[in-house]
């Protein structure tokens, strides 16, 4: 029976190793809010996301002070705002993205995300007007988030919408320029993108979900790596379990706030995301847990395997101590917002190549990652469809959140601040992928695709 004296032996954990509650996020429908006026649409979504929310962050802080335990971000996400948009022809998208970071300030919450289209296999009403707004949106606002999916396992890639995203990256951050190219840190393209995740920019609440939900996505690096660094000497087998049994405690206490939060807010509790977030603060770092478990640098060789024994670690030890985990759970691996990895990626040991591979292994994708501003539309689509490609052959969720320095080159850093970090613009190929890209049309679903 999970109780408050199960999370006791945490407080050091908390204390010393930088552990946490990353988010707690509340998942609000907005299918009732469907209009064919914008203005009225956009009134409901504000009355709806204020009346659900209105608590939300004065609960976590009630939930910190109640058990002492540190949680980072109180978040919102909402239906893809491509469905409501759908019933608004000829309306400018935009208005919802502004009334979305008016909801936003109104609830005190540090992101809301949502400003989203699943377009997998095709283009329905309101998916290209949504798209193609997504560069003024994300100027327009600070804390709104956007994702596209654009592929699944089940229906392949979607080949015309790889290529749209590659041009809205690139404008949006050329729209964002004066302000460190802050427009794609808040965009994620996704294959197989999960509807319960609670972790942003990719954050949306799924049309099979509850009318209003609350998910949790805890952290935890520091943790798993100074449990490693007190055996150096263990066999690959000890390690997995050292990761296992740490896994545990940190998802007990995921689950506890999950259902602490959904009583006080009288709301459902979803999931936990049992990822291990890191920050760029020292000693909060996945690549560190790599490097502890006997790697001299993240991105030598071994990494990718490393991080499977990790990945694995973290789910089996994570599903234990929770009956309803979701989301992305695994270990993420963003350049710009993991001290490790900064360091790696500017002494030269990891290349966007390598972290293409171990995407392969773990969650989600190609994160905040710093590439030239001189790259092109369709070197973005095409990273994107790499990406995407090794989501849909493995049946499982990746995401591609690049941020293209306008103005600067390989070497330079970009300064985001906060959970963000900052980034070295990394080297990319640069020859040309444009004649692949522009064909169009989709990549057709695996084989293993089909069963049914």
């Amino acid at each position: 029976m999970l109780n408050v004296y199960d999370i006791l032996e945490t407080i050091r954990m908390i204390q010393d190793e930088c552990l946490d509650i990353r988010t707690i996020t509340m998942g609000i429908s907005l299918l009732d809010c469907i209009d064919p006026d914008i203005d009225k649409a956009c009134e409901k979504v504000y009355s709806k996301i204020t009346s659900k929310a209105k608590n939300l962050v004065s609960v976590g802080e009630q939930i910190e002070k109640e058990y002492g335990i540190p949680i980072i971000h109180k978040r919102i996400s909402v239906t893809p705002i491509a469905m409501l948009v759908a019933a608004c022809k000829g309306s400018d998208p935009v208005k919802f993205a502004l009334t979305l970071q008016k909801a936003a300030d109104a609830c005190g919450v540090n992101f809301i995300g949502g400003y989203s289209a699943l377009v997998q296999k095709g283009f329905s009403a309101g998916d290209l007007e949504l798209i193609n707004s997504i560069p003024e949106a994300l100027s327009v606002t600070s804390n709104l988030c956007s994702s596209i999916n654009i592929g699944s396992s089940k229906a392949g890639i979607n080949m015309d919408a790889v290529k749209l995203m590659g041009e809205i990256v690139k404008k949006s951050a050329e729209v964002t320029a004066d302000r460190q190219c802050i427009g794609p840190a808040k965009l994620v393209v996704f294959c197989n993108a999960p509807e319960d995740n609670p972790f942003m920019a990719g954050a949306f609440h799924g049309v099979g979900e509850p009318d209003c939900v609350i998910n949790v996505g805890v952290s935890g690096p520091g943790v798993v790596r100074a449990a490693l660094v007190k055996y150096p000497d263990a066999s690959i087998d000890e390690i997995a379990d050292i990761i296992k049994k740490t896994a545990f405690k940190i998802t007990r206490m995921g689950q506890l706030v999950g259902s602490r939060a959904s009583k006080m807010l009288d709301v459902p509790f979803g999931i936990v995301d049992l990822s291990l977030a890191p920050t760029p603060a020292v000693g909060d770092s996945v690549a560190h847990i790599l490097e502890a478990i006997g790697l001299e640098c993240c991105g030598t060789h071994g990494t990718t395997a490393a991080l499977a024994l990790l990945n694995d670690a973290v789910k089996k030890g994570g599903v234990m101590a929770s009956s309803h985990v979701g989301g992305l759970s695994g270990a993420f691996i963003p350049v710009s917002e993991d001290a490790g990895m900064i360091d790696a990626a500017m002494n030269g040991t990891l290349h966007i190549e390598k972290l293409e591979a171990m995407t392969a292994v773990c969650s989600v994708g190609l994160d905040m990652i710093v590439v030239p501003g001189d790259i092109t539309a369709a070197t973005i689509s095409a990273i994107i469809a790499d990406e995407a490609a090794i989501g849909m052959v493995n049946n499982k969720t990746t995401a591609v959140r690049l941020i293209p320095a306008i103005g600067k080159k390989e070497g330079d850093i970009l300064e985001f601040g906060g959970l963000l970090g900052s980034g070295p613009v990394m080297s990319i190929n640069t020859k040309s992928p444009a004649q692949f890209i522009n064909r169009g049309g989709r990549i057709p679903a695996p084989m293993h695709s089909i069963k049914n």
